[in-house]
């Protein structure tokens, strides 16, 4: 399906480019593929590296301990019925639980990296390479349709252009995500059962597809004292301070007082304190999104001293262990880089072409007979393509005067509880060079349309009429 697809966007995208003029100059689709796979290197592949290393790096450290098999059976129940294919006890699971979590909190930066390694685990126990198995297809289904709590992005742009009340998107997101998850989950079984998608190639040996498999120590970690735990349960609780400081920031300050740590923190210009005017600010939250907020802050830094000490404990040589892991950062860039340069360039070449204004202008009439509004089209059209894109179309929106802000939270909930479907998938699938992607792509597409829906009827309900 992606083959056909990809095609179709190159072939309309030229052809509708040499109709309106856009072959070459500024705007045109030649400057726009050129910037497009640049940035898809320079921009995006190099720096994901960077970041996949840190974190391939900490999960090697979180596999070996068996931190993160502790992790995966306190949801074993609900991850068994999802993925009946995958061995409970395999770090697949694992990887897979961590990636959810932290999509759910926001940390894209993180969850990339470890969606990436969850797909290489699944691999492993593909008997078909090159074909998405049920377990790569429904994985990458709810990936794409997230259940989100801090659409980050989103609310970041809300508040950047002034408009009142940004966190209120934070309900609306997380009912809509709710929603295109549950649709992910039912399209993604309904369709691993089609004959159209169940087309097999020729199996692989089990040998060929062990080859590759990820080195792991092979020694057994050794067990956590009683001092040990008595450890890791202060650096939970160290954590639950951090939460604390970031929800009452008014606190951090009157503790950097006493401890004579205001002159540093001012000298560093750290945004952490704050005065009592910007205390009375934050207090006009709800307690709830500020506590959210808290965790989602203190993740990233409590995940990496957890598991790092975590396996300092378990007598793990937690350098060497975490170089192991982190030299798969690059391998894993490498691998993807095609996929990216292609995707994109299909993409930049439908964008500047016009296509996507002759689509949206042809599905107006039905826009209008189903009361979809007309001003949201763009942002349905190019979420699913391009996040740079998708981020553009929303702060044309945000910064339109004459929209209703019911249109612009609409806006802000589409982007948050949507995904970059065709980019997620070429990245994903390319980190393990599987071509045949089956159902995956419909699933995601249908996941898409069930939170773009979910997103208007909810705003319309909880803001208005645009």
């Amino acid at each position: 399906m992606l083959n056909g697809i990809w095609l179709a966007m190159i072939v309309i995208g030229v052809a509708v480019a040499a109709l309106l003029g856009q072959l070459s100059g500024p705007t045109g689709i030649v400057e726009g593929l050129f910037a497009a796979i640049k940035s898809g290197v320079v921009s995006i592949a190099i720096p994901l590296s960077a970041v996949m290393m840190l974190w391939l790096g900490i999960m090697r450290l979180a596999e070996v301990s068996g931190a993160v098999q502790g992790l995966a059976r306190a949801v074993r129940p609900l991850m068994r019925r999802l993925f009946p294919d995958v061995p409970p006890e395999h770090p697949a699971m694992s990887a897979m639980v961590m990636n959810m979590a932290a999509n759910m909190l926001g940390l894209g930066n993180a969850a990339t990296p470890l969606g990436l390694k969850a797909m290489q685990h699944l691999d492993d126990l593909n008997p078909r390479k090159g074909t998405a198995t049920n377990a790569m297809c429904t994985f990458l289904a709810i990936n794409t349709s997230s259940v989100t709590i801090i659409p980050a992005t989103a609310i970041g742009l809300l508040a950047a252009q002034g408009i009142s009340e940004p966190y209120a998107i934070v309900g609306t997101t997380l009912m809509a995500t709710i929603c295109s998850t549950m649709v992910a989950i039912l399209a993604v079984k309904l369709f691993e059962k089609m004959p159209f998608f169940n087309r097999e190639p020729a199996l692989v040996s089990k040998a060929d597809s062990t080859n590759d498999a990820p080195d792991m120590a092979t020694s057994e970690p050794r067990a956590i004292s009683r001092g040990g735990r008595w450890i890791l349960g202060l650096v939970i609780v160290l954590f639950l301070g951090i939460v604390w400081l970031e929800v009452f920031p008014g606190q951090r300050t009157a503790l950097q007082v006493s401890l004579g740590l205001d002159g540093i923190a001012a000298q560093l210009d750290a945004p952490a304190g704050a005065t009592l005017e910007e205390a009375e600010v934050l207090g006009d939250k709800p307690l709830w999104q500020m506590i959210v907020s808290g965790f989602s802050v203190a993740a990233i830094p409590f995940v990496l001293v957890f598991f790092v000490v975590f396996a300092a404990l378990r007598k793990i040589p937690v350098y060497e262990e975490f170089v192991e892991g982190a030299k798969e950062g690059w391998q894993v860039a490498v691998r993807i880089m095609p996929f990216i340069v292609a995707m994109l360039a299909a993409l930049a070449i439908l964008r500047n072409s016009g296509a996507l204004y002759l689509f949206q202008a042809a599905l107006r009439p039905f826009l209008d007979l189903v009361s979809f509004p007309a001003e949201l089209v763009p942002m349905a059209l190019m979420r699913p393509l391009s996040g740079s894109g998708s981020q553009g179309v929303l702060v044309e929106i945000l910064t339109n005067n004459g929209l209703t802000d019911a249109i612009k939270y609409t806006a802000a909930t589409m982007y948050g509880s949507t995904e970059t479907t065709f980019y997620v998938l070429a990245v994903y699938f390319g980190s393990v060079a599987v071509r045949r992607t089956r159902h995956a792509l419909a699933a995601g597409l249908c996941a898409d349309l069930a939170g773009i829906i979910a997103a208007v009827v909810i705003c319309r309900a909880m803001f208005g009429g645009g």
